[in-house]
């Protein structure tokens, strides 16, 4: 029995097969339809979700499996203290795999060491988001043809973003990929990814404030909300809220081949006129995000041979 706490569980090669699956999933939906008939996903959210919690459930049910959970810690026992680990060997009774999103870092590891099932890591507070991972390296590869050989700009919250941690951590396993941080001084990435991932790895990168400058050399540009639920006071949010709002304008400043990726939800980091723009691949994302859950969802129920 497998689990996925991270996007390195898997080696590069046992990606390659998931994302390779979701591809075919997404070419041939009709023959998965009902690969999946009689099992049930638990979703565990512990903090609110949309995308991720709905393109797991979307991922079974497309699959013709079943789905139970809840999507607040206040509509479950941990209202009345019950742990994770007892949680998890509860819900081992009445499901085959769960997908859990929890606000504290570690919370689904900690599940996932009791666990009678498979559990999918759907988001630990500013630590890890694997499937976003996995969503965002299906995104790239179906619209780009490659992982390696990119520049990659990352820009906003790369401090509590997690979605921003996990994806650095996935592409360095990628010749030629170069890094682009962009954010204010008081939301750069952490030492600890720079220093242990991107140094540690080789990998070529640079820091700057100003998005203007930058765009012109990127073959990818992945923004990220500054999330107000991470931060311990409001004045704090709002300073620094609407740093970064990509426009037209700015946009234009980019070659005509860059993509523009973005995890959702978004607030105003991007301004509604770019939605129309060829360049703007965020809700192509949203897309992959439910054929890589059912990928995944399929490899660890091993109801799909990868091997």
């Amino acid at each position: 029995m497998r689990h996925l706490m991270s996007p390195l569980d898997f080696s590069v090669e046992e990606l390659d097969k998931v994302l390779n699956l979701a591809n075919d999933i997404e070419k041939n939906p009709e023959k998965y339809a009902h690969v999946c008939d009689g099992k049930i996903m638990a979703t565990l959210f512990y903090e609110p979700s949309t995308r991720t919690r709905l393109s797991f459930e979307s991922a079974m049910l497309r699959l013709g499996g079943k789905v139970l959970g809840f999507s607040s810690a206040d509509s479950s026992s941990a209202a009345k203290g019950e742990s994770v680990a007892d949680t998890i060997r509860v819900v081992s009774c009445y499901a085959d795999i769960c997908a859990m999103r929890h606000p504290k870092e570690g919370a689904p590891l900690v599940a996932s060491m009791a666990s009678e099932i498979p559990v999918i890591n759907a988001g630990d507070g500013g630590h890890q988001h694997p499937t976003q991972t996995l969503t965002d390296l299906l995104t790239i590869r179906s619209l780009k043809g490659r992982l390696d050989n990119i520049t990659i700009g990352l820009c906003g919250d790369l401090k509590f973003g997690r979605t921003v941690h996990s994806l650095i951590e996935a592409l360095v396993r990628y010749t030629g990929v170069k890094f682009v941080l962009i954010s204010p001084e008081e939301l750069r990435v952490p030492d600890y990814i720079k220093e242990d991932v991107l140094k540690a790895s080789g990998h070529e990168f640079e820091e700057v404030e100003r998005l203007e400058e930058v765009l012109p050399k990127l073959d990818l540009l992945y923004m990220t909300r500054v999330q107000k639920e991470r931060f311990f006071n409001e004045e704090d949010y709002v300073r620094m809220k609407d740093f970064y709002i990509l426009d037209k304008a700015k946009v234009d400043l980019a070659g005509p081949d860059m993509l523009v990726l973005h995890p959702l939800p978004r607030v105003n980091e991007i301004s509604t006129e770019v939605d129309s723009d060829p360049r703007a691949a965020y809700f192509k994302q949203a897309q992959y995000g439910v054929y890589v859950r059912m990928a995944l969802i399929l490899t660890l129920l091993k109801e799909v041979d990868l091997c």
